[in-house]
């Protein structure tokens, strides 16, 4: 049974969906739709604070996964057990999930045919968050992102059932690129967990130490580093436009605001002129609208 204050440490990992930057689950979409992307956002939020330590009340969570107290802390521990309460929710023999979050998951994952294959990697992303502290290059970012970012695009497809070969290549590109991104912001951030998500090839081709990203603001190298990358994101998301295009209604105004909020994101990025040390530079609500309704005329 779930106890309600395993229900508000539930509703306080789905409170940060509006710190993303995208529109989650935006209104003008059908209330189920909004339902399911919330659902899958849970999962998605949680499975990352877990791997992050960042949970409020830890102890919660755990007992919620039928963990012991003293494993609450433990990353490694908490997403195991949370793999096996996700297996729970693809199962049909009568046991549920014991986390809300999952229990939440269910009614979703049965009437949208959803596979555990996007939820199953975005788990390993995080498990590959505690072994891997370092990307050498930017093919190895990529394959992180395959597990951490691309079933994300994947689950908004199913959802909608609009799933081709061609829109999961687009979409591919548009959710590596906002992992990319969400990375450029939070080099510091990162720093501190002893996370760089930049890889070494590109730091040691623009001369750049691990001491000059810890520093408090960036010198001129990390700036010419940290632009290099935001327009590789912004090549990533040019490739993925034309996935708004593809489709119509609804879903065309969601994908433009996931494409806007990219761009509007690498906006900011050149707007603080690529200094990600003194604070994360972030797109306020008027230049993630302008974007998105970029990315709704097809413009660049």
């Amino acid at each position: 049974m779930v106890t309600a204050e395993e229900n508000a440490y539930a509703r306080a990992v789905l409170s940060k969906a509006g710190r993303e930057n995208f529109p989650v689950a935006p209104r003008f979409l059908p209330r189920s739709w909004r339902d399911d992307l919330m659902a899958v956002y849970g999962f998605a939020r949680l499975v990352d604070d877990i791997g992050d330590s960042d949970l409020e009340s830890p102890h919660t969570h755990a007992l919620a996964l039928g963990l012991p107290p003293d494993q609450a802390h433990d990353p490694l521990a908490m997403l195991d057990a949370f793999e096996a309460d996700v297996r729970r929710v693809f199962t049909r023999t009568g046991t549920e999930p014991g986390h809300p979050l999952l229990q939440a998951l269910v009614p979703t994952v049965r009437r949208r045919e959803l596979t555990p294959d996007p939820f199953l990697a975005l788990i390993e992303a995080n498990r590959q968050d505690q072994k891997v502290r370092r990307y050498a290059t930017y093919a190895d970012l990529l394959a992180y992102c395959e597990l951490s970012a691309n079933p994300v695009g994947h689950l908004v497809l199913a959802l909608t059932d609009t799933a081709t070969p061609e829109r999961v290549r687009r979409s591919d590109a548009v959710c590596t690129a906002l992992q990319i991104v969400e990375h450029l912001q939070d080099v510091a951030e990162d720093l501190a967990r002893d996370r760089i998500y930049i890889p070494a090839q590109d730091m040691d081709r623009f001369r750049v130490d691990e001491a000059d990203l810890a520093a408090p603001t960036a010198n001129a190298s990390v700036r010419t580093l940290i632009a290099f990358e935001a327009e590789r994101a912004q090549g990533l998301l040019d490739e993925g436009m034309p996935l708004v295009r593809s489709v119509h209604g609804r879903l065309r105004l969601l994908l433009a605001g996931f494409t806007g909020g990219g761009r509007a994101a690498v906006g900011a990025l050149r707007t603080a002129r690529y200094d990600v040390l003194a604070g994360a530079p972030k797109a306020g609500a008027p230049r993630v609208l302008r974007a998105a309704l970029a990315s709704l005329r097809g413009e660049g």
